[in-house]
């Protein structure tokens, strides 16, 4: 039996490789100027074109940026994913929030684009909100197994762990004083949580 092999698609693979250089070069500007200071005119020259010819392959610098954000979200949900699977609810939330919070000090631009509003006028497209919604969609089934459904804990949860991130980037950026009060704070909350709860109970 013979295989059938298919033609490639050059002129695809060449579109997407040239999408792929831009991206990697707006994500070489940012990390070294800050997400506000990506400029068309300095994208094209990195990459060796016009600042118009950028617009063959994202019709604006807000689609670039929702780019950047859909595949930020995808690389979270992959080192979630990639997580040990452990038993025991209360560490496996502990493991959670730490890869959360080393995925945020890694990269201050990455974590102001994903959870700041740093650029005046972006809103991501919905489908790559949707990848976001999909990260906190993660956090509240860990939450669930722990326990712990309430909205309003949700939130409680998801503005510690941001706020220990932007402590650290703010205040330490490639240091780990903040990261370090990870499982302090995982534990703080949850015995918050579970006092809430006790008293809740006639």
């Amino acid at each position: 039996m013979s295989v059938v092999t298919l033609p490639r698609d050059r002129r695809a693979e060449r579109y997407a490789a040239t999408r792929r250089e831009i991206l990697d070069a707006a994500w070489d500007l940012v990390r070294a100027q800050g997400l506000g200071a990506l400029a068309m005119r300095e994208l094209g020259a990195r990459v060796g074109m016009r600042a118009q010819s950028l617009y063959a392959y994202f019709p604006s610098k807000f689609a670039i940026y929702d780019a950047m954000f859909a595949e930020s979200n995808r690389e979270l949900l992959h080192r979630m994913s990639a997580l040990a699977s452990v038993r025991d609810p209360v560490e496996a939330l502990r493991e959670r929030a730490r890869l959360f919070l080393a995925f945020c000090a890694e990269d201050p631009g990455r974590y102001q684009l994903l959870f700041q509003r740093t650029i005046p006028g972006f809103e991501p497209s919905p489908e790559a909100y949707a990848l976001a919604l999909e990260v906190l969609d993660n956090a509240r089934e860990a939450l669930r197994a722990c326990g712990i459904s309430d909205a309003g804990a949700v939130d409680m949860w998801t503005a510690l762990t941001s706020g220990l991130a932007a402590q650290q980037i703010a205040n330490e950026p490639g240091g780990d004083r903040w990261v370090r009060l990870t499982d302090e704070a995982t534990d703080m909350f949850l015995a918050h949580q579970a006092l809430a709860k006790k008293e809740e109970t006639p």
